[in-house]
């Protein structure tokens, strides 16, 4: 299911100064046959989330239908680079304190304004960098933006910022917003959060509550022929048994995120009228985690901690939790991060046995009823997943000896126990893999983190050792370099479990079959769609 943030469901760089991209697209895969012009593309969305500014919110299920109206700098491809979108190509200096973006010229707003170097500017120093969810990590030495002329703006930043990251983050954490529009006034409450103003192929129309979203092909888009759609319709379907019956009718033509419930998968595979894809989410690897308050006498101990991590059958929760549609967790990289993931990792392979041994060695015998002490476990309450998880280690810890107590919250609730308030032993954690660890995932580890910060180091974690590594890695302007450290960093994190991961997943979509050019790039969800077309 998607969910509003923070409640989300949803190389080429040869180290310091080379060009970082090419003013050429790369060439995208294509469905067969000519593209057709016209349709109205009739999409299932599971929640409706009322701030659809991507540019303040970086969330999959604002993406889902912003991104389609508010273009970023550059788009992910599964051939390596990004694919340029606002941006033709950018370069990073020597030392890491500047990148030379050029932008794309001719280009206007849905208002007909003219889109320059002003917007970005305005964009990254007002919005990104002290408002965004992780634009306030990758942009926090950002000091300045340059605009010598409209099609060109220079980041300067007060600390070396390895060019790897930064064109890592273009994707998910560059929308561009219309400055004339946001300029002056209150963000949190401008009206173009919801009536949105950008530059993509899909203009905004309107919102029904409870109804729908609808957006209408822009016919002045800079991309010429594009789009092949005259529209998209987003229909609001909360239930997962009405998506998988308005596919089977026809009433609408594609659910993604996960939307259909796995057990619908193999009937409406079997209609031959639907495909089921599995593709298209590369770039947005979530991942199920056991987040541990260090706070608790038994869990400092690092036995304690192995112990967990033995007790727990993580293929089992691929099998039958997500019957099949995840990968078993080694380490806080999924194996998608080509570039950063250490296949080299040692695995905790499920071993309940020497789960019970390190549990007696580090003092925590079995009492007379079995029980070897109790622990407070609470699940994410966003995803059926992530209960369902909690279930199943619940009943792996019990069989060794260790009585986990679930605790079920809401969404805020579960927010305010575990990284507001600390209340909680154990949680059954969501995070997302975002395309560079700097993003979304060292925050999970790096220790100081502000008090409160959802989504990162609220457990009473600290090591110096893989606090200085995650640091080091943040300055260092080689891409080679940065890789190993982030290979280091899989290496301790898995020696000392701050937290334990034990499975990454992704989404499915199901399509009619009509539905041409799904998932041709890692993020396809969250794109612009500015070249899916409807055969006849």
């Amino acid at each position: 299911m998607l969910h509003a943030f923070p409640f989300s469901r949803r190389g080429f760089l040869t180290g310091s100064a080379s060009l970082l991209a090419l003013t050429a697209l790369p060439q995208l895969a294509r469905a067969q046959g000519t593209p057709r012009l016209g349709g109205t593309l009739v999409v299932a969305a599971d929640t409706e989330p009322r701030n659809l500014n991507p540019a303040m919110v970086a969330s999959n299920d604002v993406f889902f239908v912003a991104s389609k109206v508010i273009e970023p700098l550059a788009e992910a491809t599964f051939e390596g680079p990004p694919r340029p979108l606002l941006a033709t190509s950018w370069e990073g200096s020597p030392d890491g304190k500047s990148i030379t973006f050029k932008l794309r010229q001719g280009v206007k707003f849905h208002d007909g304004h003219p889109f320059t170097s002003a917007d970005v500017a305005f964009s990254a120093l007002e919005v990104w960098k002290p408002l965004q969810n992780f634009g306030r990590i990758v942009f926090k030495n950002l000091t300045a933006v340059d605009t010598p002329d409209d099609s060109t703006a220079i980041f300067r930043f007060s600390e070396p910022t390895p060019p790897q990251l930064i064109q890592n983050a273009l994707p998910s954490l560059t929308s561009v917003l219309p400055k004339h529009l946001y300029a002056g006034t209150d963000f949190a409450k401008n009206p173009h959060n919801a009536d949105l103003v950008g530059t993509g192929p899909f203009r905004f129309v309107e919102y029904k509550q409870g109804q729908y979203y609808r957006l209408a092909k822009n016919p002045d888009y800079w991309d010429k022929g594009h789009p092949y759609l005259d529209g998209i319709v987003f229909k609001v379907l909360p239930d997962p048994a009405s998506i998988s019956n308005a596919l089977e009718t026809g009433d609408i033509q594609l659910a993604a995120f996960s939307a259909v419930p796995m057990t619908d998968l193999d009937r409406l595979a079997a209609t031959g009228k639907l495909d089921v894809i599995s593709k298209g989410y590369e770039a947005i690897t979530y991942q199920i985690v056991l987040e541990i308050n260090h706070r608790r006498k038994e869990l400092q101990d690092l036995r304690v901690r192995q112990a967990l991590d033995y007790a727990i059958d993580k293929s089992f929760l691929v099998k039958t939790v997500f019957l099949g549609y995840a990968q078993v967790a080694n380490g806080p990289i999924p194996a998608t991060a080509k570039e950063f993931y250490d296949s080299s990792l040692p695995a905790y392979d499920f071993d309940p046995k020497k789960a019970e041994a390190l549990l007696d060695e580090a003092g925590y015998k079995r009492g007379a009823d079995g029980t070897r002490f109790q622990l407070k476990l609470l699940p994410a309450p966003w995803f059926d997943e992530s209960r369902q998880s909690g279930d199943y280690v619940r009943q792996a810890l019990k069989a060794v000896g260790i009585d986990a107590q679930i605790v079920n919250n809401d969404a805020g609730g579960h927010i305010k126990a575990v990284y507001g308030d600390h209340a909680f032993d154990l949680a059954i954690g969501t995070p997302v893999y975002r395309n560079d660890p700097a993003i979304s995932t060292t925050i999970l580890f790096r220790s100081g983190v502000a008090a409160g910060v959802p989504f990162s180091n609220q457990y009473g974690f600290a090591d110096p050792a893989l606090d200085a590594i995650i640091d080091k890695a943040a300055v260092t302007i080689d891409s080679s370099v940065r890789a190993d450290l982030y290979r280091q960093f899989q290496q301790l994190a898995l020696k000392e479990l701050p937290i334990i991961n034990l499975v990454n997943f992704s989404f499915i979509s199901v399509a009619n079959k009509s539905v041409q050019n799904v998932a041709n790039n890692p993020r396809w969800a969250t794109t612009s769609w500015y070249d899916t077309w409807l055969s006849e």
